[in-house]
């Protein structure tokens, strides 16, 4: 198995939780002085491009994967069905609105839609929300919309917010007012997932620093699962169900939390 993470984090093809370690700082003169990277602009900019390539046929049934990326995808799927069976067990989905910020393709939101929800979903990048409203439409679904929008900018007030595998992207120091923003759009529950930071995690991404590639062009960050939930509290929700998927290459905590 360790052998198996440590040429995982080798693989230029390896994204998700461990996606992009580190892109050198630019600097501003010879004075080792550096620019502050501007992530959102590194994560639009690549989902809109190699990104958008890589994962589309990852979020698909498309035979044009390797090892990783069919492993990848795999724990993704495992994520969205835990969400999927949470909504089956309440039974209560048909006619609620539902949030899906980074709806990626539309692997969750679409599902939701045809379990009768009526969707509002976002990404950052124009080619995955244009993609996700496309496979909507071929199903023929009418009660999703799809629309580019960083997470900052989506307003509104909706019964379920989801956030699945987003959060990777986003810098220690911006959780709390991320979670507390998707928490200001809900008005009953919270479905959000992170790769959460433990030692061992920790230990693979700095391996993986010491092997930069062209594909690792966004930043992984990492989250301690403490401060995750002390944000949702703060927010005035509690946690009433959660999930740990792992496969070999891909690592998501999957909380669910409820409005006091």
């Amino acid at each position: 198995m360790k052998l198996l993470l440590l040429l995982f984090l080798l693989l230029p093809s390896s994204v998700f939780s461990f996606q992009a370690f580190v892109r050198p700082f630019k600097t501003r003169s010879s004075t080792s002085i550096y620019n502050v990277v501007d992530d959102k602009t590194e994560v639009r900019e690549y989902f809109n491009t190699e990104g958008f390539n890589r994962w589309n046929k990852i979020y698909s049934e498309s035979d044009e994967v390797n090892k990783v990326q069919l492993d990848i995808r795999t724990g993704h799927d495992q994520t969205i069905q835990k969400i999927l069976n949470w909504v089956k067990d309440d039974g209560d989905i048909n006619g609620k609105t539902v949030c899906d910020c980074g709806c990626g393709v539309g692997s969750l939101a679409i599902p939701l839609a045809q379990m009768g929800a009526t969707v509002s979903a976002s990404d950052i990048s124009s080619s995955m929300s244009t993609e996700a409203s496309r496979r909507a439409s071929s199903l023929g679904i009418t009660t999703a919309d799809f629309y580019t929008s960083d997470l900052e900018s989506v307003e509104g007030n909706y019964d379920t917010v989801t956030c699945v595998d987003v959060a990777i992207h986003y810098p220690t120091e911006q959780m709390e007012g991320m979670i507390g923003h998707l928490c200001g759009l809900a008005d009953r529950r919270v479905i959000f997932s992170f790769a959460p930071k433990t030692w061992w995690f920790v230990g693979l991404k700095k391996i993986g620093e010491l092997f930069p590639g062209p594909s690792k062009t966004t930043r992984a960050y990492l989250h301690e699962e403490e401060k995750v939930r002390m944000a949702m509290e703060k927010a005035g929700f509690k946690i009433e169900r959660e999930e740990f998927t792992g496969t070999n290459f891909y690592f998501s905590k999957l909380l669910e939390a409820v409005k006091v």
